[in-house]
């Protein structure tokens, strides 16, 4: 951002340090607030901030497609939403047009060509945990410039230099930051000093945030400025490029000039399942949210969810037992296509995941440690964004997008005005030791030049007949999976619409640790007693996902799901 940043509630500092404010900021609450949703014909857009959804809405109104407003949203979000919303990492989109043509792009970020297996590891051979979480050591090559040009490129109706615009005018002129963005600040001045003790910054610890604060990022807007004049060229060569490997340098990280010109987002085919009728179209690996959650919409289809009732103790039994199973195939199983053979026709065999649930006793929870991924024979801060747009014509898109942590790896990118990423912890660091979502993995996503690290990430759309029914996603590290499961079986087997799925308390079990995670009054007392009874350790937590998501009604409106959670905002015309 820039060095200067204005705020027209009589506040005046750099712009590095209004970035650094707001990177321990969490951004997720377990407050509920008032959100837009309702009902429209035309076309709808679901994302984790109210400019960012104007903006979408925006550009469908101009006449743009699904994918132009997608693009608009997504550079709008590194404006306003720097967390998560980023140019400084990458994701996924699933995309289906209105004639039932289906597409995804991995745009997720890479190892650096100096990358090394142990680069993490102290001489004993143990993670260093805070190399691979914080600073410059931690970031991977971003790949969200170049998935939004391409994306772009091949389905864009709009010029590019329409869909950038709106992000360039919001950080040039500024934006109101929310009530719970200005809450965040006021509490941060005290750690903001402790982590600047170089001297680098300053900040006024008397100042004050309030709601409508105007925040101006002149730095950023030059960056957008160079995209949206050169396009990929515009962040992986010249002067942005130059700014990234300088950065590096002052920091001893390993992004080069040749890292960024080289990078390259990717189509691939998307993993497609059946549920009850329903048709689910989702994210393929360097994404593992695509597989693990046909593989729990398989392992739990033949039980009665519905007769048992949503969040009863033995809808929540199935739904752990599956998950326990699920997590255990993701961590050895599932890595980079393009370097270790997924065994994904294997996964994805519904007779695999009946035979994975056979063991599942009634009278008793089953130890994890007893748990083991299946024998395939032949062989993530939770702050990360989730957006949901259809258009007039009926195309969707599903994107989401990530830093990894809150903020990444917390670097600036000095006269850039963005953060970079901290997504290099995605990878196992060391096969079998738990990442900073408490996710094991094996060799399969091991550290290796140029590769992609495993992702949680589910961007997914359902069809029904053949027709959209619903796109759906959210952000959330290893939570990502179960919560986008269980906002599809809120709709298909509680009859849910699309605001009470989105809105419904969710709970997550990931296999190890062996502990069912649970959002207060997600489990009823008496659930709570019965589970705890068999084995399973309950342990309460504060919010799970902030799933955005819109649904096609049978009378033809679009439905919104805008999660309660933060400040998503659904709108549409």
């Amino acid at each position: 951002m820039q060095r200067t940043i204005k705020l027209l509630t009589k506040l005046k500092i750099s712009s590095t340090l209004i970035v650094l404010v707001i990177v321990f900021a969490s951004c997720v609450s377990g407050q509920l607030g008032k959100n837009n949703s309702g009902e429209f014909k035309n076309g709808m857009v679901v994302t984790a901030h109210p400019e960012a959804s104007k903006v979408g809405i925006y550009i469908l109104k101009k006449g743009g497609n699904a994918v132009d407003a997608a693009v608009a949203v997504q550079f709008a979000l590194a404006v306003v939403y720097p967390n998560a919303g980023n140019i400084g990492g990458g994701g996924f989109m699933v995309y289906r047009s209105a004639k039932g043509e289906v597409n995804a792009l991995d745009f997720r970020e890479k190892a650096a060509a100096s990358a090394s297996r142990d680069m993490y590891l102290d001489s004993a051979g143990n993670p260093v945990v805070d190399k691979s979480l914080f600073g410059h050591l931690a970031a991977g090559v971003p790949g969200s410039v170049a998935g939004m040009v391409e994306a772009h490129q091949k389905y864009g109706k709009l010029s590019w230099r329409e869909v950038v615009q709106p992000a360039i005018d919001l950080a040039e002129n500024g934006f109101k930051i929310t009530k719970r963005q200005s809450a965040e600040l006021n509490g941060l001045h005290r750690k903001l000093m402790d982590i600047n003790i170089n001297g680098t910054a300053m900040v006024n610890l008397e100042s004050t945030w309030q709601e409508n604060s105007l925040l101006v990022q002149t730095e950023l807007a030059n960056t957008l400025k160079l995209i949206q004049q050169k396009g990929k060229a515009g962040f992986y060569e010249g002067a942005v490029a130059d700014s990234i490997v300088a950065e590096m340098q002052r920091g001893k990280g390993l992004i080069t000039k040749e890292d960024l010109k080289n990078y390259r987002a990717v189509w691939r085919k998307p993993i497609t399942g059946s549920y009850r009728g329903y048709k689910i179209i989702t994210m393929p690996p360097t994404s593992s949210g695509g597989i693990a959650l046909i593989q729990l919409l398989q392992s739990v289809e033949p039980y009665p969810l519905k007769k048992w009732g949503h969040n009863s103790d033995s809808t929540v039994q199935v739904i752990v037992e599956a998950e326990r199973r699920v997590y255990a195939d993701r961590a050895t199983h599932l890595g980079d296509p393009d370097f270790y053979s997924v065994p994904q026709k294997e996964l994805l065999d519904p007779v695999y995941n009946k035979r994975r649930m056979a063991n599942f006793n009634w009278a008793a929870a089953t130890p994890s440690d007893q748990i083991l991924a299946g024998v395939i024979k032949g062989k993530e801060s939770e702050e990360t964004t989730h957006f949901s747009i259809v258009d007039h014509e009926g195309n969707a898109v599903s994107i989401t997008t990530t830093l990894n942590g809150s903020y990444g790896s917390l670097v600036v990118v000095k006269g850039g005005g963005f953060l970079l990423n901290n997504e290099m912890d995605d990878f196992s660091v060391k096969p079998g030791a738990p990442n900073m979502y408490g996710l094991v993995g094996g060799e399969a996503n091991a550290i290796a030049p140029n590769k992609r690290m495993l992702s949680s990430m589910t961007p997914t759309i359902v069809e029904k007949e053949g027709k959209l029914f619903m796109v759906v996603g959210t952000p959330g590290g290893s939570t990502i999976i179960t919560s986008v499961f269980q906002t599809i079986i809120n709709v298909v087997d509680f009859d849910m619409n699309m605001q009470v799925a989105v809105a419904a308390k969710k709970f997550h079990h990931q296999w190890l640790p062996d502990e069912v995670y649970v959002e207060k009054d997600a489990i009823d007392s008496l659930s709570t007693q019965k589970l705890e009874a068999k084995g399973y350790k309950i342990i309460n937590r504060g919010a799970i996902g902030r799933v955005d998501a819109i649904l096609k009604t049978t009378w033809g409106a679009y439905q919104a799901g805008a999660d309660p959670r933060g400040d998503d905002t659904a709108l549409g015309y």
